[in-house]
């Protein structure tokens, strides 16, 4: 049985992103099952006592599963490893992470891995990326997921959509991570943190 996840941000008593991630989820129930109704994150979310940074993750199939509310830590990141795979997969974000789990066991000393999909820069293992070449931020136009932070960004001009193969890498000079937990800033480090 196909089982996928949102993972949705709740502090200060507010669900951030959530037309974001009733589209996203909608959008994949309906690629998988076909012409099913939609679901409305709104009638089953309980944000009210969450102050801190909770994940909230919601479990589902053709119908909701689970909801279940986390306290939230964030993992600094401070290193990547670039990793290449071609035959990875993620678009639709199913809650089998097994080949994500595996590559992101070849880190070696570093904190995370930087997927390289076909010579393209793709996502780290949780998280969407965009890159500083000293004037604007980009973010690659293939990434694995198509997270609801990244498409939050795009809608506001924050970054754009660039096809950053490997070759491109020197031209940047920063790399953020962000993904629905993490807002855009708060993971940045310097390209030279990446190993090849």
């Amino acid at each position: 049985m196909c089982r996928f996840i949102e993972t949705i941000r709740i502090e200060g008593g507010k669900v951030w992103n959530l037309s974001y991630h009733n589209a996203r989820m909608n959008t994949t129930r309906k690629r998988v099952w076909g012409n099913c109704s939609a679901l409305s994150l709104e009638d089953i979310l309980k944000p009210e006592p969450w102050q801190e940074r909770t994940r909230c993750r919601v479990v589902y199939g053709e119908n909701i599963e689970e909801v279940v509310y986390i306290p939230y830590t964030i993992r600094q990141v401070s290193s990547l490893k670039l990793v290449s795979c071609d035959d990875i997969a993620y678009e639709l974000k199913s809650a089998d992470r097994s080949m994500l789990d595996k590559l992101f066991a070849l880190r070696g000393e570093k904190d995370d891995i930087l997927i390289v999909k076909n010579g393209r820069i793709t996502d780290t293992s949780i998280a969407n990326v965009a890159l500083w070449n000293g004037t604007e931020w980009h973010t690659p136009s293939f990434p694995l997921l198509k997270g609801t932070q990244r498409q939050f960004l795009l809608d506001r001009k924050q970054i754009i959509e660039t096809d950053i193969s490997v070759e491109n890498l020197s031209s940047y000079s920063r790399i953020c991570l962000f993904n629905a937990m993490i807002p855009f800033g708060e993971i940045t480090l310097g390209c030279e943190e990446l190993d090849y």
